[in-house]
């Protein structure tokens, strides 16, 4: 069953721009995590918080992904971490529009069928 996880923590930044390059090798090895569908990252400067929304094939996946970004996190100094799991109802997310978030492939799978698709 599909597992939605949310995390929100305490975050200094950086923030935008600067954090979508800083970031870059952490988004490539979550968008290789084993069972991600996909991630929504989340940022709040007026608040002071980050944290994102993570869509897994299953509990099995989001559990083990929880543990290890709550230990990458902690390794981090970040304090304060909330992490909630919740089952995800296909049927009504389907009825509010979540059925194109669905139905795309992994962002890994889409870079790696992109970068064979390039004519040379």
């Amino acid at each position: 069953m599909l597992t939605a996880l949310v995390f929100r923590f305490p975050f200094p930044g950086p923030w935008g721009e600067e954090l979508t390059e800083h970031a870059q090798p952490l988004a490539r090895d979550i968008a290789s995590e084993r069972g991600l569908v996909w991630k929504i990252w989340l940022e709040n400067r007026d608040t002071g918080h980050g944290g994102g929304i993570y869509l897994f094939e299953d509990g099995a996946a989001a559990e083990r992904y929880r543990e290890k970004h709550e230990r990458r996190l902690t390794a981090m100094g970040v304090t304060g971490v909330m992490a909630h799991a919740f089952a995800v109802n296909t049927e009504l997310s389907v009825l509010t529009m979540a059925r194109v978030a669905l139905a795309q492939p992994r962002a890994a799978d889409s870079v790696a069928t992109a970068a064979v698709a390039v004519p040379s």
